[in-house]
């Protein structure tokens, strides 16, 4: 209790609200992450037993503190690894998710008193459709609807927005637990087109209007949530934009650097330093998932084991299909983790999330003790998180601006 306490402002808080779950604290076996199927069937029955919107919410708040306790509980004492923290967060928020989902639906079907006109399925984008959350992390979805046999569009689209609408905020309820914050800030035409689409409006949109950002932001597409069949036919619709037959033309390849280029410009945080900006910083997350990102897309078609969502697995295919040394990988891949496992301890140190290694010599200290540094050895967590990061732009810059 004292390590826990002591180490993470984040398990903490989470205590605070979740009292009994000091229990976990006497047995090793309680600290493992649920298992995936379980923990959805759990949310699911949960939500099942409410009998309305808040209380719903409220049960899915309390499932999620639980987990997350879990899973911080657990990182603070070394039984898990960075890999596991993503994939359980991940697997919780999809859980989540589902169970929000399910609630919507009784919500919107109780209030229209008919039976909902329309299958919806929910894609995961961005860190949650590649399976890497962290503890702050968002869940940057699509939404995706198609009317049923005797609906017209009309009232199906109508259905379909209601019952996301309630999704986002069932989650986005205001308190005192973390977030979980669902961004549909990656559909097409981003915040100022429809939050909802049907299949054939993604497919009518794709054919005309699809730019090379968006089939970048596709690659991590993967069901979440909603109706299974609709989720895989949509990914069948992507699967030509993300994985595109013969790769990129020369302009979109000019396309892409200079977007990472205006995004390095313009997203930096004011006054920030950028060399410990774990997101945007050179040689940081960003610069090594842009790079993998590119490989995919140059050669997906023709290497069916770039065709995953994950930036490590990926990066592997790469290697393996000769498309990347060992020697380039690795120095992305020790980048890439060290941001990784920074990101994660600043989160449970601090409480809140952030994207760089904290200014004041304090959250340095606290940061580094989780990190096994000790609590004074956060200027060597520095000097070996900048020397990975050095190593990897010096590869970022021949990969991916040539």
């Amino acid at each position: 209790m004292a390590t826990v306490l002591g180490s993470s402002a984040y398990a903490g808080d989470l205590l605070l609200r979740a009292p009994e779950a000091t229990a976990m604290l006497g047995d090793d076996g309680e600290l493992i992450p649920v298992d995936a199927a379980a923990l959805l069937q759990e949310a699911l029955v949960t939500v099942e037993r409410q009998e309305d919107a808040d209380e719903a919410a409220l049960a899915i708040r309390a499932l999620r503190r639980r987990e997350l306790l879990r899973i911080c509980i657990a990182d603070v004492l070394g039984r898990i690894d960075d890999d596991t923290v993503m994939s359980a967060v991940t697997e919780l928020s999809r859980a989540a998710v589902a169970a929000a989902l399910a609630a919507a639906h009784r919500v919107v079907q109780s209030t229209s008193g008919e039976a909902l006109p329309m299958r919806l399925t929910i894609i995961g984008m961005g860190r949650f459709g590649g399976g890497e959350m962290g503890y702050g992390s968002d869940a940057d979805v699509v939404f995706v609807f198609e009317a049923g046999p005797s609906a017209n569009d009309e009232a199906a689209a109508k259905a379909a927005l209601a019952v996301a609408n309630e999704v986002i905020a069932l989650l986005g309820r205001p308190s005192a637990d973390p977030p979980l914050v669902v961004d549909a800030g990656l559909r097409p035409e981003g915040r100022q087109g429809p939050l909802v689409r049907s299949l054939a409006s993604y497919r009518a949109y794709y054919e005309r209007w699809s730019l090379v950002w968006e089939s970048q932001a596709l690659l991590r597409a993967t069901v979440v949530a909603g109706d299974a069949d609709l989720g895989e036919r949509f990914l069948d619709l992507i699967d030509p934009l993300r994985y595109p037959a013969g790769g990129l033309t020369a302009e979109q390849v000019t396309e892409i650097r200079r977007l990472k280029a205006r995004m390095e410009a313009e997203r930096l945080p004011r006054g920030a330093d950028p060399r410990t900006h774990l997101k945007l910083g050179p040689g940081g997350l960003s610069d090594v998932e842009w790079v993998v990102q590119l490989l995919q897309l140059q050669h997906a078609h023709e290497v069916p084991a770039l065709r995953t969502q994950g930036t490590l697995t990926a990066l592997q295919a790469a290697v393996d299909a000769n498309l990347v040394s060992s020697a380039d990988a690795r120095a992305l891949a020790d980048s890439w983790r060290a941001a990784t496992e920074i990101r994660h301890a600043v989160v449970m140190a601090r409480g809140v999330p952030a994207d760089a290694i904290p200014v004041q010599p304090a959250d340095r200290a606290r940061v580094a003790h989780l990190l096994g540094y000790g609590a004074s050895g956060s200027e060597q967590m520095v000097e070996d998180y900048l020397r990975k990061s050095r190593r990897a732009r010096a590869v970022v810059e021949r990969l991916f601006y040539g």
